[in-house]
């Protein structure tokens, strides 16, 4: 069995066991006043076991992180520069250990693109005021230098770098946020080593969906490997046996659920030969995935009336759903933005799922959001379903497909598009999956919320300019999103 057979598989509690998490490079250097060292004794030691305390809070956060020591004068900043360009780092942490000049940071933010988040973690929560010493105000001066390094960011005409104030003991919202900025170096890292895969085209007429793979590689990092639907169908009449489709078969009957229609005429219960194609297919699937060292794929090929290349390509679906929730976003309909707007989702580890909106129900104040083919089922609500279809409606074949509701709760949405000058642009919104009913059409769909009503809102989201396609995570994570956007120099819009 290959390594990602080995690494996508459904255990029998219906979990998807996902591929190997990605480990970003994250740089910490701590800055301080060399003239203090001789004037305080012990001061510095005692700063640098606060340096230790908060690379430990990095580590648990499953990152490589490299140590640079501590910075206190222009020529110790001007040494460290080409370290740190040598270390090819994804995200960089300045320890603001105690006051240091700016002349300590100026020449590495100038020199540097990589993104630097300022660390303000406080000893104390309080000083002591009754027994306060000159010591102990430095020993807790992490903010002074502050407006300082800002300043000359502004100076150095780079962006001003975010900031993490807070304590260094018992600060939950310190941790969340030093979480957060580990997972966004996280999407960064998978962002400049990642292969998207690339097969057909855009359905003709959905010009907001096209692409120039070139662009993608310049503003993303991403390399989009243009491949051919024939290597997945050779595979599927060649290299999948019997043993394996009967593997995958009791491998999906163990993740999805398989109910008798209700009330849409194109659905049937899950028929032996749909489940057979589907199976064989998702063993086919993986086999090309692992052979093309893809790290995602984005489709959509026809095919011959009748043909192999047509029952294939129509029929990806649940492979790619598993490999969806396994780590691996799978885009229908070729649109390689969104592909990358759910890779995004799937390196912060909030789901991202292939989503585009639905009717609106006025009477409550809702308006699905879902879409057929393939989805991230890894943030399903209760089980996922498969249903036949004997159509897919606006494209051709039939066969299996996927339908579930995303987990209630709080949802974000990211739609990758671009402008009229070329440009790529973020749009992304937040709102909430709530309980109730969904279509049994055999295709996702989820009641989505979003303030102040779904007339207002959904005004605000079109006048963006929008694809219509968008990827779907749970939770709130607009602001992280934005900073992504920020970090890659795209424009990064929250409709509120």
């Amino acid at each position: 069995m290959n390594e990602l057979l080995k690494r996508e598989q459904v255990v029998m509690n219906g979990q998807v066991v996902r591929r190997e998490e990605t480990v970003p490079r994250i740089g910490v250097f701590g800055v301080g006043y060399f003239k203090y060292w001789e004037q305080f004794d012990g001061l510095l030691e005692d700063l640098l076991e606060k340096q230790n305390v908060f690379v430990e809070k990095l580590k648990r956060n499953k990152v490589d992180t490299i140590e640079f020591g501590l910075v206190d004068d222009a020529k110790s900043a001007y040494d460290l520069v080409p370290k740190l360009k040598a270390a090819n780092l994804d995200l960089i942490f300045c320890d603001m250990l105690t006051y240091a000049t700016s002349s300590t940071f100026g020449v590495i933010i100038k020199n540097l693109d990589v993104p630097i988040v300022l660390v303000a973690l406080q000893p104390d929560k309080a000083m002591d005021y009754s027994k306060a010493s000159t010591y102990m105000q430095l020993y807790n001066d992490d903010v002074c230098s502050l407006p300082e390094f800002t300043g000359v960011a502004v100076r150095m005409g780079k962006k001003i770098p975010d900031v993490i104030i807070g304590t260094l003991h018992d600060d939950p919202q310190s941790e969340q946020e030093i979480r957060e900025y580990c997972n966004i170096a996280r999407v960064l890292h998978g962002l400049k080593t990642t292969r998207i895969g690339h097969i057909g085209h855009p359905i003709e007429a959905m010009l907001d969906m096209h692409s120039d793979s070139t662009m993608l590689t310049a503003h993303f990092g991403v390399h989009v490997v243009q491949c051919e639907p024939h290597e997945i169908v050779s595979k599927y009449q060649k290299e999948v046996n019997e043993r394996e489709i009967k593997s995958e078969e009791q491998r999906i009957l163990a993740f999805f659920d398989t109910p008798d229609p209700v009330s849409d005429p194109i659905s049937e219960k899950l028929k032996p030969e749909d489940l057979e194609v589907a199976a064989r297919v998702s063993v086919a699937l993986k086999k090309f995935v692992e052979e093309k060292e893809l790290d995602g794929l984005a489709y959509y090929y026809n095919g011959e009336e009748n043909s192999d290349t047509q029952l294939v390509m129509s029929n990806l679906i649940v492979g790619n759903s598993l490999l969806t929730s396994a780590g691996f976003p799978m885009c229908g309909e070729s649109d390689l933005k969104c592909c990358l707007a759910m890779f995004i989702m799937d390196r912060l580890g909030i789901g991202g799922s292939f989503a585009e909106f639905h009717p609106v129900d006025f009477k409550e104040n809702f308006i699905l959001v879902g879409h057929d083919g393939p989805h991230n089922i890894s943030i399903a609500e209760g089980k996922p379903v498969l249903r036949s279809l004997k159509k897919y409606h606006g494209k051709p074949g039939f066969g299996a497909g996927v339908e579930f509701k995303i987990k209630e709760g709080p949802i974000t949405m990211l739609s990758i598009t671009s402008t009229y000058e070329g440009k790529f642009k973020f749009v992304i919104a937040e709102g909430e999956s709530v309980e109730g009913p969904i279509p049994p059409t055999g295709n996702t769909n989820t009641r989505g919320y979003f303030k102040p009503d779904v007339r207002t809102f959904l005004t605000k989201w079109v006048k963006e300019g929008p694809t219509h396609h968008f990827a779907l995570g749970v939770g709130h994570h607009a602001q992280t999103i934005r900073k992504i956007g920020e970090y890659l120099n795209i424009e990064a819009v929250i409709v509120e």
